[in-house]
């Protein structure tokens, strides 16, 4: 049985592991607040898994250039393309949580990837902090010319009444422009061949060409081709039109209101990153995007400029896993 200097003993001892406990806390707290107030000291990277050129890496430069400028310090973009951006994805979520690797990506790699494919090194929810959605670019719905429809509306019908006979491409198996393609097909209640490219570029040349019918891409990237008359825009994907081409209107105003698919990026940091420090971050992003010449610049690129908070960004993750889940399941896309 216990003496009562025993148990005085270990109430001591009990109060003294608590009040060391609150003291670790509070010089952690503060250390975390102090590194976000002395951050950057030293270059930052941004991966991003795609090669140069693309819409991703265009993006990450733009912003990476204007923080650069804020910070006073390099930020340099480090291409790691591979495995539909899941390579870069990795990376990013297994590096040390200092705010000195950060990502920039696309639903594709943090959100349709884990979903289609058969293998993800990463979990999304858990391995990464979303900071902030940078911008978003809508997709152009475009047929080659020959066909007769006029507008969307046409299409719908026409698509309906020959969809036996109709295929669309796109830049890949589980890409924004597949699912696009497959929650068309999904709302037409018609099942229109698929086929995949290695990339938008060659899916357009045979678009152009005549080999296929139709196809959604990322309106900058396809854009050129209907100026040139090669080919004949229907409708943007997203739920409001495109500074980049105000005159196409969107698939909610043809008659499809609930349609709103669009390729975003945002950035993230690896999940343990101190609180203070994903708050700095995602207010220097927010703040670069609405500086007027990124704006200006990242319009002309047909990028819609955002500048989320982080609340925004993890909920928009979560509703996309819930939003794609269901096009992946019911049109039983599955990855290679």
């Amino acid at each position: 049985m216990s003496s009562s200097s025993d148990i005085a003993r270990r109430e001591a001892t009990m109060k003294l592991t608590a009040r060391f406990a609150l003291i670790s806390l509070a010089l952690l707290a503060h250390a975390g607040a102090l590194h976000a107030q002395t951050y950057p000291a030293r270059p930052v990277r941004i991966i991003v898994g795609y090669t140069a050129g693309g819409a991703t890496d265009v993006t990450a430069r733009i912003v990476a250039q204007k923080l650069g400028e804020t910070w006073g310090q390099q930020v340099v973009v480090d291409n790691r393309p591979g495995a539909s951006g899941t390579i870069g994805a990795e990376l990013a979520a297994k590096a040390p949580p200092d705010g000195y690797t950060l990502l920039v990506s696309p639903q594709t790699s943090v959100v349709t990837a884990p979903l289609i494919l058969r293998k993800v090194n990463f979990d999304t929810l858990k391995d990464l902090a979303p900071l902030s959605i940078i911008g978003s670019t809508p997709l152009l719905l475009a047929i080659h010319p020959s066909l007769p429809p006029r507008n969307f509306k046409e299409f719908a019908a026409f698509t309906r009444a020959h969809a036996a006979k109709l295929a669309y491409a796109t830049g890949g198996i589980g890409s924004t422009p597949h699912l696009a393609s497959e929650l068309l097909n999904l709302s037409l209640g018609v099942r229109l061949v698929h086929i995949p490219y290695k990339g938008e570029a060659p899916g357009i040349a045979d678009l152009v060409g005549g080999q296929v019918p139709m196809m959604f891409a990322n309106l900058p990237v396809i854009l050129p081709h209907v100026k040139a008359g090669k080919l004949r825009a229907l409708a943007i994907s997203s739920p409001e039109r495109s500074p980049l081409a105000p005159e196409y209107p969107t698939l909610a105003e043809s008659g499809m209101p609930a349609f709103d698919i669009a390729t975003w990026n945002g950035l993230y940091a690896p999940a343990a990153l101190p609180r203070d420090l994903g708050a700095r971050l995602s207010g220097d992003v927010a703040r670069a995007v609405q500086a007027p010449e990124v704006k200006e610049r990242m319009v002309k690129q047909g990028i819609d400029p955002v500048g989320s908070m982080p609340d925004d960004h993890v909920a928009r993750v979560k509703s996309e896993f819930v939003r794609i889940g269901r096009i992946v399941r019911e049109a039983g896309i599955r990855g290679e």
